[in-house]
Order: C-alpha cells, then sequence, then structure tokens
C-alpha cells in the first residue's frame, strides 16, 4: 500500500481547487451565511487535543448556535454525557471547526477557528430554558467560514426516506457488547426516552 508523504504528491493527484470554492470563503458573518446557520439545528463540532481529536454532535430545538458579534459564535454545552472530551480539547488547544447542517438541504457550511469555555453567569443566562442554564458556554473566534460541496450528502442519501428501515444496534446493544452485558441491553434502552426527556436541557 502506497503511503502518500508530501503535499506535492496529494496535489499531482487532484489538480489545483476550481475558482469558486476560494472565492466563496468569508472571514466573518455574511448575510447569506448568517441566514444558512441561523437556519442550522445540528452541527458537528470538531476539536483536537493532546489526547487526540473528537467530533461531538450538537444540536438544539432552534440555531444551534447564537451570533455574538460577526467574528462570534456562541454555543451553550447542554448535558451531555459528562465525558468533556470536546470542552477537554478546547481548554487544552482551542482549534475547532464545525460543519452546520440543515434537514434536507445537501449544503453543509462550515466554520473554522479558535474556541475557549466559558462559565459567564450572563452568557449562560441567556440561554435558559425550562428553568435550567448550560453548565458552559463555548466561544467561538471565526477565522472562515465557507460552504462545502454538496456531493457528500447527495451520494449518502442522508435525508432520504429509504433508509429509515434499517435495523440499527440501540445504544443498550452496543453498551452490553461492550460489558460483557453487566450493563446495558433492553433496561437500558426501555428507560432512555424518559431519562432523556427529563434532563434535555
Amino acid at each position: 500500500m502506497n503511503k502518500l508523504s508530501s503535499i506535492a504528491e496529494l496535489e499531482a493527484l487532484y489538480g489545483v481547487p476550481g475558482a469558486p470554492a476560494m472565492r466563496k470563503v468569508a472571514t466573518r458573518m455574511t448575510p447569506l451565511y448568517r441566514a444558512w446557520i441561523m437556519a442550522s439545528k445540528l452541527c458537528i463540532l470538531s476539536t483536537v487535543g493532546p489526547a487526540g481529536t473528537d467530533g461531538s454532535p450538537r444540536g438544539d430545538d432552534g440555531p444551534v448556535v447564537v451570533e455574538h458579534d460577526e467574528q462570534t459564535l456562541l454555543m451553550p454545552d447542554w448535558r451531555g454525557n459528562n465525558r468533556l472530551d470536546s470542552l477537554r480539547n478546547i481548554v487544552e488547544d482551542g482549534r475547532v471547526s464545525l460543519l452546520f447542517m440543515v434537514a434536507g438541504a445537501h449544503n453543509v457550511v462550515r466554520v473554522n477557528g479558535t474556541a475557549f469555555v466559558t462559565d459567564d453567569a450572563d452568557l449562560r443566562a441567556g440561554f435558559e430554558k425550562v428553568g435550567r442554564q448550560p453548565a458552559t458556554v463555548i466561544v467561538i473566534q471565526i477565522a472562515e467560514i465557507y460552504s462545502q460541496c454538496a456531493r457528500a450528502l447527495m451520494r449518502a442519501r442522508i435525508w432520504s426516506a429509504e433508509d429509515e428501515s434499517l435495523a440499527l444496534p440501540s445504544v443498550g446493544e452496543i453498551l452490553a457488547e461492550m460489558t460483557s452485558g453487566e450493563e446495558g441491553g433492553a433496561p437500558y434502552d426501555d428507560a432512555w426516552s424518559a431519562r432523556a426527556e427529563k434532563t434535555m436541557w
């Protein structure tokens, strides 16, 4: 198996990007990128740190981020599994990327930049829902924004109903596999919906 070891080798295989791929890049929120990002209820937050990389889905019942100013986005850190993989990475190494998706749309918008985590009381209070606040807020400083090619989502038919009937393993089944049956299984899956409803925010 040949391992490519230089950028020159890589570029020789692919050539140069077309002009539109480079010209669509913004360094701040613009009216149209703002409209796209504010329509997104789901994004993938990618981080890097001493222990490695992390990709974490982030979702909300409205925009997944709020614009603080044209260079800054705010993301509440709502309750999850408390592994804190993304937050640990951000504290150690602020580099982040976010992929914003909108259900039914094949394009994706990417934001690259840096971030820090804050427990600022006013920022946290601004995200309050049903009497609860996020423990922290991720403050994202924008370096660049651009739209991604739609081909990946088109190839995957990600929004196609024909794939919804796939029989996927449940989290309870995965947990049982990983613990040799000591945890998880049907009891975990049966209790999940009620537990999630109580701890959504």
